[in-house]
């Protein structure tokens, strides 16, 4: 998978290396025309050398020209020995290139491939933390109704509270009050338990005394009429 950039730099790269070639062949094409007529030209200049000085003007003009075609015809084939070594470097570079754009070219697709990965794992997460959010918000309205209910409820309870603590505190003050009374109560009951006994003590000795007198006075009553008694007594059983 290659993006757009990559495609375009490729059909650049491609439209370069066919304008290097042309202008390689090129002067191929032109060294192989001076070759061959420098070639036509090797073995009269040898002998037109030898023969210089009997030669005129335009002759020698002749011999000059070719000498200077065979010097240029050795520059161009300098020149094309080094294009020709210019030209294997650049193919070398070039297929070096086309090397490391194919393992680029891999190593984009793998990581286009870990992007595309990572978004939809991005993506998912995205859902899955929207969800979490809506539970929340749904979460939180629902306890914040519930704390509200709650808030109300432990007011209620604690208005309760404050009434039934208040009644506490006045049924203890009233038992308090109550138990002082029944104490004074008590002990005041006590002071006359106390004073009814002396006074029953008192009657009672009285009582046993006049009891005493009582039972001593009739003693004193039956006393005289014992013997009468007895021959009563007698007579009558007889």
């Amino acid at each position: 998978m290659f993006s757009p950039f990559q495609k375009k730099k490729e059909q650049q790269q491609s439209r370069e290396d066919l304008g290097i070639r042309r202008d390689l062949e090129e002067p191929q094409e032109e060294v192989s025309v001076t070759s061959a007529k420098a070639e036509q030209s090797d073995e009269p200049s040898g002998s037109i050398l030898i023969n210089k000085g009997h030669m005129d003007k335009r002759s020698l003009d002749l011999v000059f020209a070719v000498e200077q075609m065979i010097k240029a015809k050795q520059h161009v084939e300098m020149s094309h020995n080094d294009l020709q070594d210019r030209l294997g470097h650049a193919n070398g570079q070039i297929d070096r290139l086309n090397r490391d754009l194919k393992n680029l070219g891999k190593v984009i697709e793998e990581r286009e491939k870990s992007i595309l990965d990572l978004e939809k794992r991005l993506s998912d997460k995205n859902l899955k933390v929207d969800q979490m959010m809506d539970d929340y918000r749904e979460l939180h309205s629902t306890l914040s109704g519930e704390v509200e209910e709650l808030k109300s409820v432990i007011e209620l309870e604690r208005q309760n509270y404050a009434g039934l603590l208040q009644k506490h505190n006045e049924t203890t003050a009233d038992k308090n009050k109550k138990i002082n009374e029944l104490e004074e109560k008590n002990t005041r009951l006590e002071a006359e338990l106390s004073q009814m006994k002396q006074k029953f003590d008192a009657l009672r000795q009285e009582k046993t005394h006049l009891l005493n007198i009582v039972n001593d006075f009739t003693n004193r009553l039956t006393s005289p009429f014992a013997p009468n008694t007895g021959s009563i007594d007698g007579g009558s059983s007889d």
